[in-house]
């Protein structure tokens, strides 16, 4: 009989337990995923927006416009608002002139 001089037992095409352990450990260890970006995002808008809780409720005021306010009256008056209006108010009035048009769609 005659011998190539490997043993036809020993441990050569077989991957070493080191490397096998190693692997293992690695799939064990999971790293944990923190996204940054939305952590920075959140604290920007909380110093953006404020501590909710110590803002006070302010009660609801009368509208500054009347409600039969059109957007031309706003557009051809040429004096002055004798207030500023709010934001909210100017945008209710702009979105209802856009459904009346139609330029919602």
């Amino acid at each position: 009989m005659e011998s190539n001089g490997k043993n036809p037992n020993s441990h050569e095409n077989q991957p070493t337990r080191g490397s096998n352990n190693s692997s293992k450990e690695q799939s064990t260890t999971k790293e944990v995923f923190i996204n940054h970006a939305e952590i920075s995002w959140h604290e920007m808008r909380r110093q953006w927006v404020g501590d909710q809780s110590r803002r006070s409720k302010r009660i609801p005021r009368e509208p500054i416009m009347s409600w039969t306010t059109t957007y031309e009256d706003l557009l051809y008056s040429t004096e002055p608002f004798q207030q500023p209006i709010p934001l909210a108010e100017m945008v209710d009035l702009l979105v209802d002139v856009w459904h009346e048009e139609g330029l919602d769609d």
